[in-house]
């Protein structure tokens, strides 16, 4: 396996990356670093693989945001097994085309080569975002559907909350705000990108993200692509002729009864990690216990087994899935937990494009101990700035947003602890997530995470979520991560009281009044 990050340097990192267990191995005496991140995380998820293995982190320039798109289509035409894209959308523009053009390619090449091809593609994306105008996300794909109808599958999820009044009233431009697939992993046979970019050629060129790459990886790989398939089979399916339907048998998330529909995908989603779960401590039995256990598996195999045992890793991969419409929370328990029990004179730096943290998040953020640099983007670089009507407006709700929580860090007198960075650069816009955990004393990362979540409450009640927690003591890896998180916030300044009297940060008073109304629905 190879754990990729993907960062400026582009540097290949070579780890011992293996499978672990269920359970965290007992912490040794003094503590390693990673034994108290690891602890933060206990009761909650299973780490799916420990690495020694190769990690790219990429903060991007332009050049590096267009090799993650010729990486894309290099790894599409070279798979031999599957391709499974998630992401709220896909782009209607050139880049976008040159995707499905090449997938349309690799998939007829597969045909010719043994006449009944084993590739097979999975596309999940949200039914309403991938819906939206004429030339949208499904008409992109249906010449794929029509031309290879046994080897792609088109899954559109749609809320169970979006139905009745409210889904006829509301319009298609604002529906995305009751609920979303927000999932983004790109995954060729056993190599998987985990990031927070849609499938779009903005991501492609001047949107600011992060991208991380895990290569052989066949355990993460066979989790995300069933965790795909079972959010898949709980959503409409798009057909050859531009019309969907559900699965036989399968509850319908509008028209049918919600509890249910809920119910089932909570059952598909919780099989997924139930039977991850089964896998890694079955081969964390062979792997690190053969000869304390006598495994009678190992037993059979004898001495070839004994000959397989790998050291113990150093670099441990945990998944971390948010579904709260299916009661699945597991993202919001570990992030409330880190925040939770991050010691005195720690470091947490923390990053998301659209600034809208939950209350829960905040009060942890303001009562805990560690020291927080929060990142989050300048209003001239949220995604929303320059819009038409009503979506115009929300750059300045965040803004509010931002002063309402500075001015609360300087009413207890937490700026020293607690500092905000507004990322700001020339022709780009802004779409970072994630965190890095520093313990106290340390200068390096032990922990990060990444993936689609952006800390709010959208990410944390209304959407599907996914990323990973890599937490890790490799020295090498500690240190790119450490470079990913400085060259994202080289591009920041420092929030002060100065910053609310600059003539672009002012709210209007009716943007005042309407955002505490509607700040849960972005």
């Amino acid at each position: 396996m190879v754990l990729t990050l993907l960062c400026k340097d582009l540097c290949v990192l070579h780890l011992c990356y293996q499978c672990f267990p269920c359970a965290f191995p007992a912490a040794r005496r003094g503590r390693r670093c990673c034994d108290l991140a690891k602890a933060m995380l206990l009761g909650g998820p299973q780490p799916l693989c420990g690495l020694d293995h190769e990690l790219p982190v990429i903060t991007e320039t332009q050049e590096e945001t267009e090799l993650i798109f010729c990486y894309s289509q290099v790894q599409i035409k070279t798979a031999k097994q599957r391709v499974v894209m998630a992401s709220l959308y896909l782009g209607t523009g050139l880049l976008e085309q040159e995707l499905v053009d090449c997938l349309e390619e690799t998939l007829e090449k597969s045909l010719q080569a043994k006449g009944s091809s084993n590739l097979r593609v999975s596309i999940l994306l949200d039914y309403t975002r991938g819906s939206r105008g004429r030339k949208n996300s499904r008409t992109m794909l249906i010449p794929l559907l029509q031309r290879f109808p046994e080897q792609v599958r088109v899954s559109l999820f749609h809320t169970p909350n979006l139905r009745g009044l409210l889904r006829l009233l509301i319009p298609e431009r604002f529906n995305e705000t009751i609920g979303l697939q927000h999932i983004k992993v790109y995954l060729f046979d056993d190599n998987v990108i985990l990031s927070g970019a849609n499938l779009s050629d903005l991501y492609f060129t001047n949107r600011q993200d992060r991208y991380v790459l895990l290569q052989d990886s066949p355990e993460i790989a066979d989790f995300f692509t069933e965790l795909v398939d079972a959010i898949g089979d709980v959503s409409l399916q798009l057909q050859r002729d531009d019309t969907v339907q559900m699965l036989e048998g399968m509850v319908h998330p509008y028209q049918g009864d919600k509890v249910a529909y809920c119910e089932i995908a909570n059952r598909r989603v919780m099989e997924v990690i139930s039977s991850a779960r089964t896998r890694q401590e079955l081969l964390h039995a062979k792997t690190f216990h053969s000869s304390q256990q006598g495994s009678s598996v190992l037993s059979q195999q004898g001495s070839q087994a004994s000959g397989a045992l790998k050291p113990e890793p150093d670099t441990w991969i945990y998944p971390l899935i948010q579904m709260k419409p299916f009661g699945i929370q597991i993202d919001e328990m570990v992030t409330e937990t880190l925040l939770t029990e991050a010691e005195r004179d720690a470091r947490i730096y923390l990053t998301t494009g659209y600034f809208n943290l939950t209350q829960a998040y905040m009060d942890l953020i303001l009562g805990t101990r560690a020291e927080y640099r929060i990142l989050l983007a300048a209003p001239e670089v949220n995604g929303f700035f320059g819009a038409k009507g009503v979506a115009g407006a929300i750059p300045a709700a965040y803004v509010y947003i931002e002063h309402q929580f500075y001015s609360e860090v300087c009413y207890l007198q937490q700026q020293q602890r607690v500092q905000l960075q507004e990322y700001s650069r020339a022709g780009w816009t802004f779409h970072a997530k994630g965190l890095w955990l520093y313990l106290a004393g340390s200068d390096l990362p032990c922990l990060t995470l990444i993936g689609s979540p952006n800390f709010g409450y959208r990410s944390v009640h209304r959407d599907l979520e996914a990323q990973v927690a890599i937490v890790t003591e490799n020295k090498a890896l500690q240190q790119q991560l450490h470079r990913e998180q400085e060259q994202l916030y080289l591009c920041s300044g420092v929030v002060s009281s100065s910053t609310f009297e600059q003539p672009n940060r002012y709210v209007k008073l009716w943007v005042k009044l309407v955002t505490p109304l509607i700040k849960n629905f972005f």
